[in-house]
Formats: structure tokens, sequence, C-alpha cells
């Protein structure tokens, strides 16, 4: 047996901090792993924290001072 919790979309969009909408969009463009059980639709945890981790943009660096040139 599989430990990882299912979530509702319902749950799913309260740990990402959205509408039920979103989760629902990536279920219809398959972005996102979920698992039919009958007519429901569940999302494993483990499918939103990759989810999330896939889709982490790490800061840059600073910059370094660009030379500005006298005109």
């Amino acid at each position: 047996m599989h430990s990882d919790p299912l979530l509702t979309v319902a749950q799913a969009a309260e740990v990402l901090g959205t509408t039920e909408r979103f989760p629902r969009r990536l279920i219809a463009e398959r972005r996102i792993v979920f698992v039919r059980v009958g007519r429901h639709v569940r999302i494993p945890e483990s499918a939103l924290t990759d989810f999330v981790t896939a889709n982490t943009v790490q800061p840059v660096g600073a910059r370094p001072n660009r030379l500005k040139v006298a005109v």
C-alpha cells in the first residue's frame, strides 16, 4: 500500500494557496500526477511537492556593477 496521502482538489488548492481552478487546470493539462478513484480525482501529496520543486525559480546572484560610460 502506498503511504502517500491523496488530497482532494480543494485540499491541493489550499496547499498551493490557489483556487480549485488551478489544480483542475493542472490535471486537465496533464501537468501534475493524479489518481482517479472512481469518478473522483485525487492528487498525491508528493505530486504537489514535485510540482512546486520543479517550478521553483532560484534567485540570481548579485549583479556586478556595470560600468557607466559618460556620453
